[in-house]
């Protein structure tokens, strides 16, 4: 079969709709006049900083976490959305789509998410990107951004119909800053791990030095090397290193290569830290309790805010959503609360008819009860349902036990 006429077609036509074009050389289109001195412009580091060890490291514990974050649809035309954004696309899922644009972010400190719509106009996916460069181009009233693929690709679209996550915005009125900032924290690390490898090299040599006394001639000192190293590193030596009568005071030579000591270390992993809002107890795992709390308020919930905007204005400018309706990402931070203090906090809420019994099983990662029977308030003392007790809607109308109710219970 001749497969030379069949249209090879990759993800760029699966967002864009239509094939590739060849990325011009300057914008088809005037630079968007910004509010700043710098050209609303940005180009991708190639992920520079993603080759650190510790520095991809602490950028993949916070995308983890943010993978974790529950996406909800809210509003008018909110469950036609869901109901097709079930999947943000054909190529992720949610915790996929969820790391890829949280490590984009911190790696660029800018992303771009793109919608890609059916036949029918409507949009049905979305995709986090990632040009070479974004330029914003055209006049006052229509703004488009343009961008450019590292596999040739160019496209331009309407500004308000992408969504771009950005931070480290100062310089710039559309884009994030660059990681600069971080260059000599870099610049530590790799001679630290350079360090270490020559010292590891210097370890598994042996090298020496010594004098002979009275040998004028240039051809006697060549002579007498090479025999040395003939007896000793022929192979045929028996692992004894044997010196001439004539060599006087051999000296092992011992290369020191720096480096640096714990205290520095700590302080080059301080400064990544810094960088990026974490600490060590969170990439290993082991932060719960008050200190995830403080990590997740300082670090997670303040992305997760602004993906929930950003995705929100997108799709209402976009028509996939309308009035007050909206994206929300959240999390169940009682997850990371120390088993006593879940067992304290499900058992205080409970009784107070605070949450229901399905909302209690859920912290504890539990399965709802079925046909619904877990979506029932109870108060503390009788254990009566709390529609028993006055409630409306779901709601308990300050009930409060009597004397008689409590001896009834006993």
């Amino acid at each position: 079969m001749d497969n030379t006429n069949i249209e090879r077609r990759g993800l760029f036509e699966r967002i864009f709709g239509r094939r590739p074009a060849s990325a011009p050389a300057q914008p088809s289109q005037p630079i968007y006049t910004a509010l700043t001195a710098y050209q609303p412009a940005f180009t991708t580091t190639g992920g520079a900083i993603y080759e650190d060890a510790l520095i991809r490291a602490t950028i993949h514990a916070a995308a983890k976490h943010c993978s974790k974050l529950k996406v909800e649809f809210y509003g008018h035309g909110a469950t036609a959305l869901a109901t097709r954004l079930k999947r943000p696309n054909t190529l992720q899922t949610w915790s996929q789509f969820l790391d890829r644009v949280r490590t984009i972010y911190d790696v660029d400190n800018t992303c771009v998410i793109v919608p890609a719509f059916d036949k029918y106009g409507r949009v049905n996916a979305l995709y986090p990107v990632l040009p070479s460069s974004c330029t914003v181009v055209g006049d006052t009233d229509t703004p488009m951004l343009a961008m450019r693929f590292p596999t040739g690709g160019y496209v331009q679209m309407p500004i308000w119909e992408v969504g771009i996550l950005t931070k480290f915005q100062y310089r710039n009125d559309f884009f994030g800053d660059d990681n600069r900032a971080l260059q000599q924290t870099r610049q530590l690390i790799d001679i630290q791990n350079q360090g270490i490898i020559e010292a590891t090299k210097s370890a598994a040599t042996y090298r020496f030095m010594a004098s002979m006394g009275n040998m004028a001639d240039p051809k006697d000192l060549t002579d007498i090397r090479d025999n040395f190293n003939k007896q000793n590193f022929s192979g045929s030596g028996g692992g004894l290193l044997l010196f001439d009568y004539r060599f006087q005071n051999p000296t092992q030579i011992k290369a020191d290569h720096y480096v640096v000591d714990e205290g520095q270390m700590k302080a080059i992993k301080a400064n990544v830290f810094d960088y990026f809002g974490s600490n060590e107890d969170v990439l290993q795992n082991k932060t719960y309790g008050d200190r995830w709390s403080a990590y997740y308020e300082g670090e997670i919930e303040p992305w997760s805010i602004q993906l929930s905007e950003v995705l929100s204005d997108m799709l209402r400018l976009l028509g996939a959503l309308e009035g007050d309706s909206g994206v929300m990402a959240t999390a169940n931070r009682l997850q990371y609360m120390s088993n006593a203090d879940k067992l304290n906090f499900a058992n205080q809420a409970l009784d107070r008819g605070a949450i229901n019994v399905d909302e209690w099983r859920d912290v504890f990662n539990l399965a709802p009860l079925p046909d619904g029977q877990g979506q029932v308030y109870r108060i503390r003392g009788e254990y009566k349902a709390a529609d028993e007790a006055g409630a409306v809607n779901g709601t308990v109308n300050n009930y409060q036990s009597t004397k008689e109710d409590d001896n009834d219970a006993e």
